[in-house]
């Protein structure tokens, strides 16, 4: 037993030894930053095409997450095989591109293969290896030299420090693009709309109707125009304008409590019926603070109202609510 927990703990050991190596090599890439750095971030800065990120193999995997980092922070890219660009993917890459090319030998067949075709194209080529004197190096017009000489394998030969430290090269220059781009906060929810922080951060106009959904009815109208407006565009309630500028709004609750009254005159000008100054909100204020103003004020609806007072929109609670915001 004493034996299995002392095998138990070599494991440990054992595992903090990678850590210390993968460490190691990130302080030194972090150290080794250059021009080449600033030269990269630059060219995607300026970039009138796309970034197109090529690898194969272990580095297909880092350049696909890259890819993916760069296209969800504001730089259109994406990722292509570079075997699948030998077979007619390379017709992607155009030449307002640029392209971030990872191969840690430098010497990767399949990705060489593609450089002569991509600089007849005038791409801008990127490197990401660990050799400057390989093939890729000498193709591209920019290298990012990966300076990793021990990989956590004990053999030496299972890219283990080169893919972590070329994963955060390329977390580097996405987040450097990102900042000097003023990318925020709302624009990672536009291309996140599925994701928990989309969700927080979905303003009243992503939700809300507009046009010709919104129910409207002016306020000499009928009664009877009334209702017919409410039960056409489902949402409960009708606006009320006069001159097109909204002065109240007329509830089913509201014709609900009409009907128990004994009362109903379906000739009633809705003037006369309506309750003045509905709540309303600015479309740019967030969906969860409409929520809130409608638990305050206990309605489900909200008005949005352009600069010269003209509804240009509404928001149902349901709206929200199906949008996942909380």
């Amino acid at each position: 037993m004493n034996h299995h927990i002392t095998n138990r703990q070599a494991w440990l050991t054992k595992a903090r030894d990678v850590f210390d190596i993968e460490i190691a090599a990130l302080t030194a890439q972090r150290d080794h930053l250059d021009d080449a750095f600033i030269q990269a971030v630059e060219v995607i800065l300026t970039l009138q095409g796309r970034l197109v990120v090529v690898g194969m193999g272990k580095s297909g995997i880092i350049a696909k997450k890259i890819a993916a980092t760069f296209a969800s922070t504001g730089t259109p890219a994406f990722f292509v095989h570079a075997a699948e660009a030998q077979h007619g993917d390379l017709g992607m890459i155009t030449g307002d591109d640029a392209v971030l090319a990872l191969s840690h030998s430098g010497e990767t067949a399949e990705v060489c293969g593609l450089l002569q075709e991509i600089r007849r194209r005038g791409a801008h080529v990127i490197a990401m290896t660990g050799n400057r004197t390989s093939t890729l190096a000498r193709y591209a017009d920019t290298v990012l030299h990966i300076d990793v000489q021990q990989e956590a394998c004990p053999l030496n030969l299972a890219p283990t420090a080169s893919t972590t430290t070329t994963l955060a090269l390329g977390d580097a220059l996405a987040v450097v693009v990102l900042k000097e781009r003023g990318f925020r906060e709302e624009d990672f929810a536009r291309v996140h709309p599925a994701g928990s922080l989309g969700r927080k951060l979905l303003r009243v106009q992503d939700l809300m109707h507009q046009g010709a959904e919104l129910p409207m009815v002016a306020d000499d109208e009928s009664l009877r125009k009334a209702i017919m407006v409410i039960s056409a565009h489902r949402l409960g309630i009708t606006g009320v304008t006069r001159e097109g500028r909204l002065v109240g709004c007329l509830s089913d609750g509201d014709l609900r409590r009409i009907l128990e009254s004994g009362h109903m005159d379906l000739d009633a000008t809705v003037h006369t019926l309506m309750h003045p100054n509905p709540t309303c909100i600015d479309a740019d204020r967030l969906a969860s603070e409409a929520l809130r103003l409608m638990e305050e004020k206990k309605v489900l609806v909200l008005f949005t109202r352009d600069d010269e007072g003209m509804v240009n929109g509404i928001i149902h609670m349901h709206d929200i609510l199906h949008g996942g915001v909380k």
